[in-house]
């Protein structure tokens, strides 16, 4: 049995546009005259061909300056290293920025969390075996056992880490330790618990998470059953980074669907269900293809 989801690689020659000797380069600095022009020389320099470039200025005076590059370079993989070393001292220094350069061939190992609820891990797991999502799904984590059999089916490891108030500390730090080195990513796929402030510190990768839009007017439990008697007219789906303040993190997509008085409970917690999947799946490719790049509380997202 498989031990994780691994991205099916195609047979056949490389394309350049599946991202085989395809790097990526995100930069991130206060905006200037000649950004564009140097980060273009440097690859030039080094015998890149730049096939998609996006970019994006908050002011052309004093504003943040954000730039996601991919370029064509046979190689690229062994080059990266000396293309680390090469962009830092020619360009990032010059124009006072900070930049991560990649092999955009790599997947993303990802760990996801949950606790009950399947619909989006297990929309996830389906969208990694596919190969819909850049992604290796390198563990599960539930403080519950129920989904233990249906991680199963995917190959993929299953820990069941119980979590109450009393032992909070000690089920994140086995938590900590078993993604040690391990994972890029972790997605709370409807993780039911709240993550403290040492974790995110000490996990050192960013953490996704999911929610209904119905923040802040139906925090908590039941949430469809108070908007129904609200009498709710949209029913939405929030994916941000998670951050020690609850639900406050920076934003990655959004999404809504219309409906009506004629919808129960049922139909709206469905509703929502099918939402979710959708904009966290979003969230989650658009973050493994490096195109969430950070400004302060809010993000860029090319």
């Amino acid at each position: 049995m498989t031990t994780a989801l691994e991205r099916p690689r195609a047979a056949g020659p490389p394309d350049p546009a599946a991202g085989d000797d395809v790097g990526r380069l995100v930069v991130s600095c206060t905006d200037g005259p000649g950004i564009v022009a140097r980060v273009s020389a440097f690859l030039h320099r080094r015998g890149a061909n730049i096939v998609q470039s996006d970019q994006f200025s908050t002011g052309p005076v004093g504003g943040r300056f954000f730039l996601r590059t991919e370029f064509h370079l046979p190689g690229v993989r062994a080059a990266l290293p000396e293309l680390e070393r090469g962009f830092a001292a020619e360009v990032a220094s010059v124009i006072g920025g900070t930049f991560h350069l990649r092999d955009a061939s790599a997947p993303t190992r990802v760990a996801l969390f949950v606790s009950r609820y399947d619909h989006c891990l297990l929309d996830l797991l389906w969208r990694a075996r596919r190969g819909e999502l850049p992604i290796t799904v390198v563990q599960v984590v539930s403080n519950h056992p129920d989904l233990e059999a249906d991680v199963a089916a995917f190959g993929v490891p299953f820990a069941h880490i119980p979590v109450t108030r009393a032992t909070k500390r000690e089920a994140e730090q086995r938590e900590l330790n078993l993604l040690a080195g391990r994972v890029d990513l972790v997605v709370l796929a409807r993780y039911m618990q709240v993550l403290t402030g040492d974790f995110l510190d000490r996990v050192g990768v960013p953490v996704i998470n999911i929610h209904h839009s119905f923040l802040p007017a139906f925090a908590g439990a039941g949430p469809y059953e108070r908007a129904k008697q609200r009498g709710v007219k949209l029913v939405g789906a929030t994916a941000h980074y998670a951050t020690e303040d609850l639900d406050e993190g920076p934003i990655i997509e959004q999404d809504v669907v219309r409906v009506s008085h004629r919808d129960g409970v049922a139909d709206l917690t469905r509703a929502g269900a099918d939402i979710e999947r959708a904009v966290l799946a979003r969230a989650v490719r658009w973050h493994c293809e490096d195109r969430v790049l950070l400004d302060g509380r809010t993000t860029v997202v090319f």
